[in-house]
């Protein structure tokens, strides 16, 4: 099965700018393959840039997971099975805003969006992936 190509890259990218743009948030969106190697970024005008690294990171952290970020959040708390978690593989983030491509039952890439509230993140992230997958994981 073939993975994300940068045609793919390129549409997650619009379609996540683009909602970005809806809801009135500069945002940093990145996409990366099923290794969790980027392949295309963008930042709008006004997204913080300390968010440039955490869109990355999202993204890279949903496909080590092969989980949405989202997900990970009441898993990591104090007491909870994996607190500690973001500690690991290079610092990895477990608050909104990173989702997993799926293609075909198989997890081909993931993109990772920040500089909004987590909600808003996982909006256009959510967005992005819709755009170049045939369903957006809960």
């Amino acid at each position: 099965m073939p993975g994300l190509t940068l045609a793919d890259a390129r549409a997650a990218l619009d379609a996540g700018l683009a909602e970005a743009d809806a809801i009135g948030q500069p945002m940093n969106v990145a996409v990366v393959d099923d290794g969790g190697h980027l392949l295309a970024f963008a930042r709008q005008p006004g997204a913080i840039r300390a968010s440039i690294d955490i869109a990355q990171r999202k993204a890279r952290t949903s496909i080590l997971m092969e989980a949405p970020t989202a997900a990970l959040m009441p898993l990591v708390q104090p007491g909870a099975e994996l607190y500690g978690l973001e500690q690991t593989a290079g610092g990895l983030v477990v608050f909104g805003g990173g989702i997993p491509v799926y293609r075909d039952g198989e997890l081909v890439g993931a993109v990772g969006v920040s500089a909004g509230s987590a909600e808003q993140d996982v909006q256009v992230a959510s967005a992005a992936v819709a755009a170049i997958s045939e369903r957006v994981p809960a």
